[in-house]
C-alpha cells in the first residue's frame, strides 16, 4: 500500500522548493515561452561513427562513438528530467522530449557555483531548458555540455520509481499522462497510431476521395446492429441518440453527387467493455459510386498494404507472435464455404428453417426462436470458422437476414453482396454492394422493426429522410466500414483496444 504520510512529506518538499523559488522572484510558472533550437532526435542524428579506446574503472576497451551532425555546435533544448546524478563538481542528467532522451553534462566550473547549487536542487520530473555545446563523451554517448539551465516547470508530484516503472495496467489507462512519460513503447504506439491515420487519409485522398463530417447527434441511429446511447436535447425538448454508424449520412452524400466520400470519426455503442470493445471508438466508412463489393475488396487490400509499408516499412506484421503477410493476395471465401470447411455442414444442402435448426441442435449451436436460416448460418460461422481467419481473408456473400442495407446476389437472392475482412480471427472491416432500391430498402427496414418488436434491441428503425434520399436515386455504390482501433492494435502489436486509445472508458473507482 502507498505510504500516505511519506508521500505527503515528498509532496511538501517539492512545494517548499517552489515557495523558495517564488520568494527569490524565480517562479517558473511565470515563464510563458522558451525558444529551443533542437530536439533530442535532431541532435542524435548520426553524421558518422568512429572507433575510440576508452578506459573505464581501469579497464581499456574499444567503443564505437556516434558523432552528431551538431557536434561542436551550440544548441538550446528543453524537456523533462528523467534521471539525475551528481558527483561532486560534476553532474549528469537525462531529459526527455517527444523524440526521446539526451544526456546533459553539467560542470560546476562551467555553470558557476550559484547556478550549480540550483541545479542540484532540481527534481526528477521537473521540466527544464538548457543551452550548451554538443559533444560525444568518452564512452561514446552524444551529450550536451551545459552552460545555462532554466527551470520551466516545477513538478510537484514525483514520477513512479524508474526501476519498476508504471506497471499497474488499470492505473496506466487512468493516468495516461504518466504512462506516456514513463513508457517509451506506449509513446511510440500512439505516434504510430497518428501515422496510421495520416497514411489512410493520404492514400484515400490520392484515390480521389473527399473527407467529410456528418452528425454525431442523431434522431435515428441506424446503419449498424448496435444499441445506441440516448440523450435529451433541452433546447428542442427532443430525445436524440449518439450515432452508432456513419453510413446513412454518407449515402445521402452519394445521392447528392459526391461520388467518393469517407469519414473518420467517433461512434458510440452501448455495449460491454473487453479487449476489443470500447463504447466509443474510431470508425472509418467510405462510399464510392459505380463500384461494388469487389471494388471494396481491392481498395481494402491496397490500402492495408500501403499503410503497413509506409508506417512500418514492411508488409509482414507480427501480432502476439503470429506473422501475417499483407504482401500476398488476400484470401477470398464465401461464408457458406467457410462454414463447410470448418464445421462440415454445407448450408447449400439446407433449404428450410427446420433443417437449419436441426443442424444447429446436432452441432450444439445455440440460437433463438426469432432466428431464421441465415441467422443460424452466421452463428455457425462465428462458432466454427471465425477463429481460423488469421491471415488476411475476405469472407463473402452473407445471408440476407443479417444484412439489411445490402444488395441481393442476382443469381441467389437468399444471399447478399457483402464481405467481412478478417485478420487474426478478428473482423476488421465490413463492406457491401450498397442497396439502392428504395422499395426493397423499405421492406428491409420493416423486417428490422419486426425484430425490434420481438426484443432485438440492436435492430434498426425506418429512417424516412434516408428513404426520401434513396427515392431521389443513388447510383450503384460500394461501401465499407473499417475499425481503426483494431487496425492500430494489429499494426502496433497491442494486446487490447485500451492500449491504442489514449483515454479509454474505465469503470468508476469504488470509494
Amino acid at each position: 500500500m502507498e505510504n500516505t504520510e511519506q508521500l505527503s512529506e515528498f509532496l511538501q518538499v517539492r512545494r517548499d522548493k517552489l515557495a523558495e523559488l517564488q520568494s527569490e522572484g524565480r517562479d517558473p510558472f511565470k515563464i510563458t515561452k522558451f525558444d529551443r533550437t533542437a530536439t533530442s532526435g535532431d541532435i542524435k542524428a548520426v553524421a558518422r561513427e568512429e572507433e575510440r579506446e576508452v578506459t573505464v574503472r581501469g579497464e581499456t576497451k574499444t567503443v564505437t562513438a556516434r558523432i552528431s551532425y551538431f557536434d561542436g555546435k551550440q544548441v538550446t533544448v528543453a524537456g523533462r528530467i528523467m534521471s539525475k546524478r551528481g558527483m561532486g563538481k560534476v553532474g549528469f542528467l537525462h531529459i526527455a522530449d517527444l523524440n526521446g532522451q539526451i544526456q546533459l553534462f553539467v560542470k560546476k566550473d562551467i555553470l558557476g557555483e550559484e547556478e550549480y547549487n540550483r541545479f542540484k536542487k532540481l527534481d526528477i520530473g521537473d521540466i527544464i531548458g538548457a543551452h550548451g555545446e554538443v559533444f560525444t563523451t568518452q564512452t561514446g554517448e552524444i551529450s550536451i555540455r551545459v552552460d545555462e539551465i532554466t527551470l520551466l516547470t516545477k513538478s510537484l508530484r514525483p514520477l513512479p520509481e524508474k526501476f519498476h516503472g508504471m506497471t499497474d495496467t488499470d492505473l496506466r489507462y487512468r493516468q495516461r499522462y504518466i504512462d506516456l512519460i514513463m513508457n517509451e513503447d506506449v509513446k511510440k504506439t500512439f505516434i504510430n497510431r497518428s501515422k496510421i491515420i495520416a497514411s489512410i487519409r493520404s492514400y484515400l485522398n490520392g484515390q480521389g476521395f473527399l473527407e467529410v463530417e456528418t452528425p454525431m447527434l442523431v434522431s435515428n441511429a441506424g446503419g449498424a446492429a448496435a444499441r445506441p446511447f440516448e440523450t435529451h436535447f433541452n433546447a428542442l425538448d427532443e430525445d436524440f441518440k449518439l450515432r452508432i454508424s456513419l453510413e446513412l449520412y454518407l449515402k445521402r452524400l452519394i445521392v447528392g453527387g459526391f461520388e467518393k466520400v469517407y469519414e473518420i470519426g467517433r461512434v458510440f455503442r452501448n455495449e460491454g467493455l473487453d479487449t476489443r470493445h470500447n463504447p466509443e471508438f474510431t470508425l472509418m466508412e467510405l462510399y464510392q459510386a459505380y463500384t461494388d463489393y469487389h471494388g471494396m475488396m481491392d481498395l481494402t487490400e491496397n490500402m492495408y498494404r500501403h499503410v503497413a509499408q509506409e508506417v512500418l516499412g514492411t508488409t509482414k506484421i507480427t501480432y502476439n507472435g503470429v506473422e501475417m503477410d499483407l504482401g500476398k493476395p488476400f484470401e477470398r471465401i464465401t461464408m457458406v464455404d467457410a462454414v463447410k470447411k470448418y464445421s462440415g455442414v454445407d448450408f447449400n444442402e439446407i433449404h428450410t428453417l427446420d433443417e437449419a435448426r436441426a443442424a444447429a441442435d446436432e452441432h450444439h449451436v445455440e440460437y433463438e426462436k426469432r432466428h431464421k436460416k441465415g441467422d443460424i448460418l452466421n452463428l455457425f460461422f462465428e462458432q466454427f470458422a471465425e477463429e481460423h481467419m488469421i491471415q488476411p481473408t475476405f469472407v463473402m456473400d452473407h445471408p440476407i437476414e443479417i444484412s439489411p442495407l445490402t444488395k441481393k446476389k442476382p443469381d441467389n437472392p437468399e444471399y447478399v453482396e457483402r464481405f467481412e475482412f478478417f485478420m487474426n480471427g478478428w473482423e476488421m472491416a465490413n463492406a457491401y454492394s450498397e442497396l439502392n432500391d428504395p422499395v426493397d430498402q423499405r421492406e428491409r427496414f420493416k423486417a428490422q422493426e419486426e425484430q425490434l418488436a420481438q426484443g432485438d434491441e440492436e435492430a434498426n428503425t425506418t429512417d424516412e429522410d434516408f428513404m426520401r434520399a434513396l427515392e431521389i436515386g443513388m447510383p450503384p455504390t460500394g461501401g465499407i466500414g473499417f475499425g481503426i482501433d483494431r487496425m492500430c492494435m494489429l499494426l502496433t502489436d497491442s494486446p487490447a483496444i485500451r492500449d491504442v486509445l489514449l483515454f479509454p472508458t474505465m469503470k468508476p473507482i469504488a470509494e
